[in-house]
Protein backbone atom coordinates (compact mmCIF):
# COMPACT_ATOMS: atom_id res chain seq x y z
CA UNK A 1 0.00 0.00 0.00
CA UNK A 2 1.37 3.22 -1.19
CA UNK A 3 2.51 5.51 1.91
CA UNK A 4 0.46 8.79 1.70
CA UNK A 5 2.19 11.96 2.75
CA UNK A 6 0.46 13.25 6.19
CA UNK A 7 -0.20 16.49 7.74
CA UNK A 8 -1.55 17.76 10.82
CA UNK A 9 -4.34 19.60 9.29
CA UNK A 10 -5.27 20.10 5.42
CA UNK A 11 -7.15 23.49 4.67
CA UNK A 12 -9.53 23.33 1.91
CA UNK A 13 -9.69 26.56 0.04
CA UNK A 14 -7.34 29.77 0.03
CA UNK A 15 -9.28 32.76 0.07
CA UNK A 16 -9.05 34.52 3.73
CA UNK A 17 -11.08 32.07 5.68
CA UNK A 18 -8.41 29.06 4.77
CA UNK A 19 -5.41 31.55 4.25
CA UNK A 20 -6.06 32.58 7.66
CA UNK A 21 -6.58 29.40 9.09
CA UNK A 22 -3.89 27.98 7.89
CA UNK A 23 -1.42 30.89 8.83
CA UNK A 24 -3.05 30.39 12.53
CA UNK A 25 -2.07 26.75 12.46
CA UNK A 26 1.29 26.76 10.66
CA UNK A 27 1.87 29.89 14.02
CA UNK A 28 1.26 26.61 16.54
CA UNK A 29 4.36 24.56 14.72
CA UNK A 30 1.62 21.97 13.14
CA UNK A 31 2.81 20.65 9.69
CA UNK A 32 -0.34 22.32 7.21
CA UNK A 33 -1.28 21.95 4.27
CA UNK A 34 -3.27 24.66 2.40
CA UNK A 35 -4.85 23.47 -1.33
CA UNK A 36 -6.02 26.62 -3.08
CA UNK A 37 -7.13 26.54 -6.90
CA UNK A 38 -5.20 28.49 -9.21
CA UNK A 39 -6.44 31.82 -10.65
CA UNK A 40 -9.91 32.11 -9.29
CA UNK A 41 -11.27 35.54 -7.33
CA UNK A 42 -14.17 36.47 -5.99
CA UNK A 43 -16.64 38.82 -6.87
CA UNK A 44 -16.39 41.34 -3.74
CA UNK A 45 -16.53 44.83 -3.51
CA UNK A 46 -13.42 44.73 -1.26
CA UNK A 47 -14.57 46.22 1.32
CA UNK A 48 -13.08 45.93 5.29
CA UNK A 49 -13.23 47.87 8.51
CA UNK A 50 -10.54 48.92 10.35
CA UNK A 51 -11.05 46.77 12.78
CA UNK A 52 -10.00 43.92 10.53
CA UNK A 53 -6.56 46.29 9.59
CA UNK A 54 -5.98 46.36 13.06
CA UNK A 55 -6.99 42.73 14.63
CA UNK A 56 -5.46 40.66 11.68
CA UNK A 57 -2.35 42.94 11.37
CA UNK A 58 -2.97 44.21 7.75
CA UNK A 59 -0.22 46.31 6.18
CA UNK A 60 -1.84 50.01 5.00
CA UNK A 61 -0.23 49.79 1.77
CA UNK A 62 -3.08 46.78 0.70
CA UNK A 63 -5.07 49.42 0.67
CA UNK A 64 -5.81 50.76 -2.40
CA UNK A 65 -8.83 53.22 -1.69
CA UNK A 66 -10.12 55.00 2.14
CA UNK A 67 -14.15 55.74 1.59
CA UNK A 68 -15.08 58.41 3.29
CA UNK A 69 -19.37 58.18 2.61
CA UNK A 70 -21.27 56.01 0.75
CA UNK A 71 -24.10 57.17 -1.18
CA UNK A 72 -27.52 55.45 -0.73
CA UNK A 73 -29.40 55.83 -4.47
CA UNK A 74 -33.14 54.69 -4.13
CA UNK A 75 -35.31 53.60 -6.93
CA UNK A 76 -36.41 57.23 -7.85
CA UNK A 77 -32.69 58.25 -8.01
CA UNK A 78 -32.90 60.12 -4.44
CA UNK A 79 -29.39 60.25 -3.12
CA UNK A 80 -28.14 60.17 0.63
CA UNK A 81 -24.65 60.89 1.48
CA UNK A 82 -24.01 58.77 4.90
CA UNK A 83 -20.31 60.45 5.84
CA UNK A 84 -18.12 58.37 8.14
CA UNK A 85 -17.07 60.41 10.99
CA UNK A 86 -13.73 59.95 12.29
CA UNK A 87 -12.81 56.22 10.74
CA UNK A 88 -12.71 54.94 7.18
CA UNK A 89 -13.72 51.88 4.89
CA UNK A 90 -11.08 50.06 3.69
CA UNK A 91 -10.94 48.97 0.08
CA UNK A 92 -8.77 46.30 -1.13
CA UNK A 93 -7.97 44.07 -4.65
CA UNK A 94 -8.73 40.81 -3.69
CA UNK A 95 -6.88 39.37 -6.16
CA UNK A 96 -3.92 41.25 -4.24
CA UNK A 97 -5.21 41.14 -1.12
CA UNK A 98 -6.06 37.18 -0.98
CA UNK A 99 -2.63 36.05 -2.37
CA UNK A 100 -1.02 38.38 0.15
CA UNK A 101 -2.75 36.35 2.65
CA UNK A 102 -1.77 33.02 1.51
CA UNK A 103 1.99 34.11 1.35
CA UNK A 104 1.74 35.23 4.62
CA UNK A 105 0.65 31.44 5.35
CA UNK A 106 3.27 29.97 3.49
CA UNK A 107 5.96 32.59 5.60
CA UNK A 108 4.69 31.02 8.99
CA UNK A 109 5.02 27.24 7.60
CA UNK A 110 2.21 25.90 6.02
CA UNK A 111 2.97 24.57 2.48
CA UNK A 112 0.80 25.64 -0.51
CA UNK A 113 0.28 23.36 -3.07
CA UNK A 114 -2.58 24.60 -5.95
CA UNK A 115 -4.88 22.07 -6.98
CA UNK A 116 -8.84 21.39 -7.49
CA UNK A 117 -10.39 19.23 -4.37
CA UNK A 118 -12.27 16.29 -5.52
CA UNK A 119 -13.11 13.64 -2.60
CA UNK A 120 -12.92 13.32 1.15
CA UNK A 121 -12.58 9.20 2.11
CA UNK A 122 -10.61 8.13 5.06
CA UNK A 123 -7.62 5.23 5.33
CA UNK A 124 -8.27 1.86 7.22
CA UNK A 125 -7.42 3.81 10.34
CA UNK A 126 -10.09 6.43 9.98
CA UNK A 127 -7.69 8.85 8.93
CA UNK A 128 -9.18 11.83 6.71
CA UNK A 129 -8.21 11.52 2.91
CA UNK A 130 -8.57 14.61 0.83
CA UNK A 131 -7.97 13.33 -3.23
CA UNK A 132 -7.27 16.65 -5.56
CA UNK A 133 -6.44 17.56 -9.04
CA UNK A 134 -3.04 19.25 -10.33
CA UNK A 135 -3.38 21.75 -12.87
CA UNK A 136 -1.80 19.38 -15.22
CA UNK A 137 -4.45 16.56 -14.33
CA UNK A 138 -2.98 14.11 -11.58
CA UNK A 139 -4.88 12.83 -8.89
CA UNK A 140 -3.31 13.29 -5.93
CA UNK A 141 -3.83 12.35 -2.21
CA UNK A 142 -2.81 13.53 1.10
CA UNK A 143 -3.55 12.14 4.86
CA UNK A 144 -4.78 14.98 7.40
CA UNK A 145 -5.72 14.40 11.27
CA UNK A 146 -8.15 17.37 10.77
CA UNK A 147 -9.65 19.25 7.70
CA UNK A 148 -10.64 22.98 7.16
CA UNK A 149 -13.23 23.39 4.78
CA UNK A 150 -12.84 26.97 3.44
CA UNK A 151 -13.55 25.95 -0.02
CA UNK A 152 -16.60 28.48 -0.70
CA UNK A 153 -20.02 28.65 -0.59
CA UNK A 154 -20.94 25.69 -2.89
CA UNK A 155 -18.07 23.83 -0.94
CA UNK A 156 -17.65 20.28 -2.02
CA UNK A 157 -15.87 19.33 0.96
CA UNK A 158 -18.71 20.56 3.12
CA UNK A 159 -21.39 18.85 0.79
CA UNK A 160 -19.42 15.38 1.51
CA UNK A 161 -18.62 15.91 4.92
CA UNK A 162 -21.67 18.04 6.92
CA UNK A 163 -25.29 17.33 7.31
CA UNK A 164 -27.50 20.18 5.76
CA UNK A 165 -24.57 21.97 4.16
CA UNK A 166 -26.36 21.48 0.93
CA UNK A 167 -29.34 23.44 1.53
CA UNK A 168 -27.24 26.94 2.56
CA UNK A 169 -29.08 29.86 1.16
CA UNK A 170 -27.36 31.94 -1.25
CA UNK A 171 -27.41 34.89 -3.79
CA UNK A 172 -25.21 35.23 -6.98
CA UNK A 173 -23.04 38.17 -7.31
CA UNK A 174 -21.77 39.55 -10.44
CA UNK A 175 -19.04 42.13 -10.99
CA UNK A 176 -17.14 43.98 -13.38
CA UNK A 177 -13.84 45.90 -12.55
CA UNK A 178 -13.15 48.40 -14.48
CA UNK A 179 -10.42 51.28 -15.28
CA UNK A 180 -11.33 54.42 -12.89
CA UNK A 181 -12.19 57.36 -14.16
CA UNK A 182 -9.66 59.82 -13.86
CA UNK A 183 -11.24 62.72 -11.76
CA UNK A 184 -14.43 62.61 -10.06
CA UNK A 185 -18.20 63.63 -11.05
CA UNK A 186 -21.10 63.37 -9.94
CA UNK A 187 -21.67 59.99 -10.82
CA UNK A 188 -18.00 58.84 -9.15
CA UNK A 189 -15.71 59.41 -6.41
CA UNK A 190 -13.05 57.89 -5.90
CA UNK A 191 -13.24 58.05 -2.07
CA UNK A 192 -17.30 57.00 -1.85
CA UNK A 193 -18.98 53.96 -2.20
CA UNK A 194 -22.51 53.97 -3.82
CA UNK A 195 -25.36 51.47 -3.23
CA UNK A 196 -28.13 51.25 -5.66
CA UNK A 197 -31.12 50.15 -3.93
CA UNK A 198 -33.54 49.77 -7.30
CA UNK A 199 -35.27 46.65 -8.44
CA UNK A 200 -34.21 46.91 -11.78
CA UNK A 201 -30.73 46.47 -10.75
CA UNK A 202 -31.30 43.46 -8.03
CA UNK A 203 -35.07 42.82 -7.36
CA UNK A 204 -33.97 41.67 -3.74
CA UNK A 205 -30.25 42.62 -3.16
CA UNK A 206 -28.56 45.58 -3.76
CA UNK A 207 -25.57 47.28 -6.62
CA UNK A 208 -22.85 48.65 -6.14
CA UNK A 209 -19.85 51.00 -7.11
CA UNK A 210 -16.89 50.91 -4.92
CA UNK A 211 -13.82 52.48 -6.11
CA UNK A 212 -10.71 50.66 -5.54
CA UNK A 213 -7.78 53.48 -6.32
CA UNK A 214 -6.88 52.52 -10.27
CA UNK A 215 -10.22 50.29 -10.83
CA UNK A 216 -13.43 50.27 -9.23
CA UNK A 217 -15.93 47.51 -8.35
CA UNK A 218 -19.18 47.75 -10.26
CA UNK A 219 -21.82 45.00 -9.44
CA UNK A 220 -24.99 43.18 -8.15
CA UNK A 221 -26.45 40.41 -6.59
CA UNK A 222 -29.83 38.52 -6.55
CA UNK A 223 -31.37 35.00 -5.57
CA UNK A 224 -34.03 35.31 -8.50
CA UNK A 225 -33.89 32.53 -11.17
CA UNK A 226 -33.65 34.26 -14.49
CA UNK A 227 -32.49 37.83 -13.76
CA UNK A 228 -29.65 38.57 -15.51
CA UNK A 229 -26.81 40.00 -13.61
CA UNK A 230 -24.83 40.66 -16.67
CA UNK A 231 -27.27 42.87 -17.82
CA UNK A 232 -28.23 44.67 -14.45
CA UNK A 233 -24.26 45.72 -14.62
CA UNK A 234 -24.53 47.04 -18.34
CA UNK A 235 -27.31 49.20 -17.60
CA UNK A 236 -25.69 50.97 -13.76
CA UNK A 237 -22.50 50.98 -15.56
CA UNK A 238 -24.57 52.67 -18.76
CA UNK A 239 -26.44 55.01 -16.14
CA UNK A 240 -23.48 56.26 -14.04
CA UNK A 241 -20.87 56.98 -17.70
CA UNK A 242 -19.13 53.67 -17.08
CA UNK A 243 -19.98 52.13 -19.78
CA UNK A 244 -16.85 53.50 -21.85
CA UNK A 245 -14.64 52.55 -19.16
CA UNK A 246 -11.83 49.71 -19.99
CA UNK A 247 -13.18 46.09 -18.53
CA UNK A 248 -10.47 44.15 -16.87
CA UNK A 249 -12.37 41.60 -15.52
CA UNK A 250 -15.79 39.97 -14.96
CA UNK A 251 -16.08 37.85 -12.22
CA UNK A 252 -19.31 35.51 -10.57
CA UNK A 253 -19.83 33.55 -7.67
CA UNK A 254 -22.78 32.59 -5.04
CA UNK A 255 -22.43 34.35 -1.84
CA UNK A 256 -24.38 32.54 0.98
CA UNK A 257 -26.74 34.43 3.18
CA UNK A 258 -27.04 32.58 6.24
CA UNK A 259 -24.37 30.63 8.92
CA UNK A 260 -25.19 27.19 8.42
CA UNK A 261 -26.55 25.50 11.76
CA UNK A 262 -23.33 23.14 11.95
CA UNK A 263 -19.92 23.54 10.98
CA UNK A 264 -18.71 20.68 11.88
CA UNK A 265 -19.04 16.92 11.50
CA UNK A 266 -18.13 15.86 14.95
CA UNK A 267 -15.07 14.07 14.09
CA UNK A 268 -12.31 15.99 12.23
CA UNK A 269 -13.87 18.23 9.53
CA UNK A 270 -14.71 22.02 10.41
CA UNK A 271 -15.82 24.90 8.12
CA UNK A 272 -14.70 28.54 8.04
CA UNK A 273 -15.82 31.63 5.58
CA UNK A 274 -18.58 31.09 2.84
CA UNK A 275 -18.66 27.27 3.73
CA UNK A 276 -20.21 27.79 6.95
CA UNK A 277 -22.13 30.92 5.36
CA UNK A 278 -21.17 33.44 7.31
CA UNK A 279 -21.64 36.27 4.98
CA UNK A 280 -24.05 39.22 6.75
CA UNK A 281 -27.23 39.23 5.40
CA UNK A 282 -28.07 42.82 3.82
CA UNK A 283 -24.96 44.00 3.44
CA UNK A 284 -23.50 41.27 1.96
CA UNK A 285 -20.01 41.84 3.68
CA UNK A 286 -17.86 38.99 4.23
CA UNK A 287 -14.09 39.44 4.56
CA UNK A 288 -14.05 40.24 7.99
CA UNK A 289 -16.09 37.42 8.75
CA UNK A 290 -14.31 35.17 7.06
CA UNK A 291 -11.29 36.00 8.24
CA UNK A 292 -12.92 35.73 11.98
CA UNK A 293 -14.32 32.15 10.91
CA UNK A 294 -11.17 31.22 9.69
CA UNK A 295 -9.01 31.94 13.17
CA UNK A 296 -11.83 30.38 14.76
CA UNK A 297 -11.67 26.74 13.06
CA UNK A 298 -7.75 26.71 13.46
CA UNK A 299 -8.34 27.58 17.32
CA UNK A 300 -11.31 24.82 17.38
CA UNK A 301 -8.96 21.85 15.52
CA UNK A 302 -6.04 22.70 17.57
CA UNK A 303 -7.73 22.12 21.04
CA UNK A 304 -9.27 19.36 19.16
CA UNK A 305 -5.77 17.99 17.94
CA UNK A 306 -4.10 18.44 21.60
CA UNK A 307 -7.57 17.50 23.72
CA UNK A 308 -8.65 14.54 21.39
CA UNK A 309 -11.89 15.81 22.18
CA UNK A 310 -13.61 16.05 18.70
CA UNK A 311 -16.51 18.41 20.61
CA UNK A 312 -13.93 21.30 20.48
CA UNK A 313 -14.61 21.68 17.18
CA UNK A 314 -17.95 22.98 17.66
CA UNK A 315 -16.47 26.13 19.42
CA UNK A 316 -15.66 27.46 16.34
CA UNK A 317 -19.64 28.03 15.60
CA UNK A 318 -20.11 28.90 19.40
CA UNK A 319 -17.81 31.84 19.97
CA UNK A 320 -18.75 33.35 16.36
CA UNK A 321 -22.51 33.24 16.87
CA UNK A 322 -21.80 34.54 20.38
CA UNK A 323 -20.18 37.68 19.27
CA UNK A 324 -22.18 38.16 15.96
CA UNK A 325 -25.02 35.92 15.67
CA UNK A 326 -27.56 38.67 17.32
CA UNK A 327 -25.84 41.42 14.54
CA UNK A 328 -26.45 38.56 11.40
CA UNK A 329 -29.97 38.14 13.05
CA UNK A 330 -30.42 41.64 12.76
CA UNK A 331 -29.45 42.32 9.29
CA UNK A 332 -31.39 39.10 8.27
CA UNK A 333 -34.32 40.91 9.80
CA UNK A 334 -33.81 44.00 7.89
CA UNK A 335 -33.18 42.42 4.74
CA UNK A 336 -36.23 40.78 4.95
CA UNK A 337 -38.52 43.42 5.75
CA UNK A 338 -37.20 46.50 3.55
CA UNK A 339 -35.55 44.40 0.13
CA UNK A 340 -39.00 43.30 -0.99
CA UNK A 341 -40.31 46.13 -3.61
CA UNK A 342 -39.71 49.47 -4.44
CA UNK A 343 -41.65 50.92 -2.27
CA UNK A 344 -39.85 49.83 0.78
CA UNK A 345 -36.42 50.15 -0.51
CA UNK A 346 -37.84 54.30 -0.97
CA UNK A 347 -38.93 54.71 2.79
CA UNK A 348 -35.67 52.27 3.45
CA UNK A 349 -33.44 55.09 1.94
CA UNK A 350 -35.34 57.60 3.64
CA UNK A 351 -34.18 56.16 6.84
CA UNK A 352 -30.46 56.15 6.00
CA UNK A 353 -31.02 60.19 6.25
CA UNK A 354 -31.44 59.95 10.06
CA UNK A 355 -28.15 60.98 11.81
CA UNK A 356 -28.80 58.46 14.50
CA UNK A 357 -29.09 55.67 11.90
CA UNK A 358 -26.04 56.79 10.20
CA UNK A 359 -23.64 56.87 13.67
CA UNK A 360 -24.58 53.65 14.80
CA UNK A 361 -24.56 52.17 11.15
CA UNK A 362 -21.03 53.34 10.95
CA UNK A 363 -19.92 52.66 14.72
CA UNK A 364 -21.32 49.24 14.61
CA UNK A 365 -19.49 48.35 10.89
CA UNK A 366 -16.01 49.89 12.10
CA UNK A 367 -16.58 48.54 15.46
CA UNK A 368 -18.06 44.81 14.48
CA UNK A 369 -20.32 45.00 17.05
CA UNK A 370 -23.63 46.36 17.81
CA UNK A 371 -23.84 49.80 19.81
CA UNK A 372 -24.82 49.87 23.01
CA UNK A 373 -23.53 53.05 24.49
CA UNK A 374 -26.94 54.93 23.19
CA UNK A 375 -30.08 53.13 24.13
CA UNK A 376 -31.87 56.51 23.38
CA UNK A 377 -30.90 56.09 19.71
CA UNK A 378 -32.45 52.63 19.10
CA UNK A 379 -35.50 53.18 20.75
CA UNK A 380 -35.94 56.21 18.02
CA UNK A 381 -34.49 53.99 15.08
CA UNK A 382 -37.58 51.33 16.32
CA UNK A 383 -39.58 53.97 15.86
CA UNK A 384 -39.12 55.44 12.94
CA UNK A 385 -38.22 52.23 11.65
CA UNK A 386 -42.14 51.13 12.70
CA UNK A 387 -43.39 54.08 11.34
CA UNK A 388 -41.42 54.34 7.77
CA UNK A 389 -42.84 50.14 7.81
CA UNK A 390 -46.05 50.61 8.27
CA UNK A 391 -46.52 54.21 6.29
CA UNK A 392 -46.97 55.87 8.67
CA UNK A 393 -44.77 58.65 7.80
CA UNK A 394 -44.14 59.92 3.68
CA UNK A 395 -40.81 58.62 1.92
Amino acid sequence: MTLLETFDIAVVGGGPAGATAACEAAKKDLSVLLLDRAGRVKPCGGAIPPCLVRDFRIPEELLVARVNTARIVSPTQRKVDMPITDSYVGMVDREVFDEWLRERARSAGAQRRTGTFEAFSRDPNGIPVIRYKTPDGRKTEIRARAVIGADGALSPLARQTIPGAERIPFVFAYHEIVRSPPVANENFGPHRCDVFYQGNLSPDFYAWIFPHGETTSVGTGSACKGFSLKGAVSELRTAVGLDSSETIRREGAPIPLKPLKRWDNGRDVVLAGDAAGVVAPASGEGIYYAMLGGRLAAEAVIECLESGDPRRLGNARKYFMREHGRVFWVLGMMQYFWYTSDRRRERFVSMCRDPDVQRLTWAAYTNKELVKAKPGAHVRIFLRDMAHLLGLVPP
